[in-house]
């Protein structure tokens, strides 16, 4: 079930080829029409929750509920709670949690990030080993807005290479801390696209080689946008498709096979003695492809401008498997 936020209200809707399915107005009707609920709307409200975290929050009881309305819905005909998936605004299906972001996962990004470094060849497999014994490293993002498909990024004031990092995530469904990796399916809800945007410019240390605790290049408004649907119950992360194009252009194009540290082995470094909850997104990296990755790769060190974004860009990352999720970037 891809599971999206549609409309003024954000409403929790189902995806479903060009309609989208108001899950809970058609869980109420349901009830209503089928169990002679007195309370329909009542129920529904509890059982299929208006707000995404809530609704993740009742685990497969929800989704069992959103199941049955989705049948209900296309065995009605009632079309009060179907809309034109192109007469409604998306928004991203962010579940407002935390969102961690893992670093140098993909062997191909690195061979560009680390060209020039003594003993590179450029052989991935050497350049996996290399990153698997350096150890793992991230960030975390800490947005109080995330964009949604077709919405505008604005392009920060303080930077002049502007990046895309195309990416997939998953989104949490049950608590859990000390999480070993190979119980990483009972933890992962579902599977969306994420865009980590990121600045470039002043390379990752600050005053005397300190590193940047603050994280600036990672945060910022408009700095990572989500979508355009969580699929739930329908993918395997470990093998997704992606693709990112610019103005067209095919920039990125990658599975998740290529993961270096897999999302199991993520949750499992993370989650140690930290406690994941519902909700909770982490993002899988990226792989080559970037304005930052390519330039290295042709100028031996020099970030060329010419690769980043630029105001009027049009960004759109896709899988076959999720969706598309396009953003422009305009003047801050």
């Amino acid at each position: 079930m891809k599971i999206v936020l549609f409309g003024p209200e954000r409403r929790i809707g189902a995806w479903q080829g060009d309609r989208v399915i108001d899950l809970n107005r058609a869980l109420a009707n349901y009830l209503r029409e089928q169990r002679g609920d007195a309370k329909a709307q009542a129920h529904a409200d509890e059982r299929v929750p208006a707000c995404l975290e809530d609704f993740i929050l009742r685990g497969s009881a929800a989704l069992e509920d959103a199941a049955r309305a989705v049948e209900h819905a296309s065995q009605s005909g009632a079309e009060f709670f179907v809309c034109d998936v192109q007469s409604v605004k998306l928004h991203a299906p962010w579940p407002e949690r935390r969102i961690a972001c893992v670093g140098g996962n993909y062997a191909a990004h690195l061979a560009g990030m680390w060209a020039g470094r003594p003993g590179v060849t450029g052989d991935l497999g050497q350049i996996t080993r290399m990153a698997r014994d350096e150890g793992q490293w991230g960030f975390w993002k800490n947005p109080h807005e995330v964009a949604g498909p077709a919405e505008e990024i604005p392009y920060p004031n303080r930077t002049k290479r502007f990046d895309y990092e195309g990416e997939v995530a998953i989104v949490i469904g049950k608590r859990g801390k000390n999480i070993p990796a190979d119980r990483i399916d009972e933890y992962v809800w579902g599977v969306t696209l994420f865009h980590d945007w990121s600045i470039r410019d002043g390379g990752s240390s600050g005053p005397q080689g300190r590193p940047i605790s603050y994280n600036l290049a990672k945060n910022f408004d408009g700095s990572a946008s989500i979508g355009p649907c969580i699929a739930v119950g329908e993918l395997d992360h470990r093998n997704i498709n992606v693709e990112t194009r610019i103005n067209g252009e095919v920039r990125q194009s990658y599975n998740t096979q290529e993961m270096i540290w897999p999302f199991g082995e993520v949750l499992e470094y993370l989650s140690q003695d930290f406690t994941f909850v519902p909700g909770d997104v982490i993002a899988g990296g990226t792989s080559a492809g970037t304005a930052a990755d390519m330039s290295r790769r042709q100028t031996e060190g020099a970030k060329a401008p010419n690769l980043f974004l630029k105001i009027g860009d049009v960004v759109e990352l896709s899988s076959p498997q999720i969706g598309k999720l396009s953003n422009r970037i305009v003047a801050a």
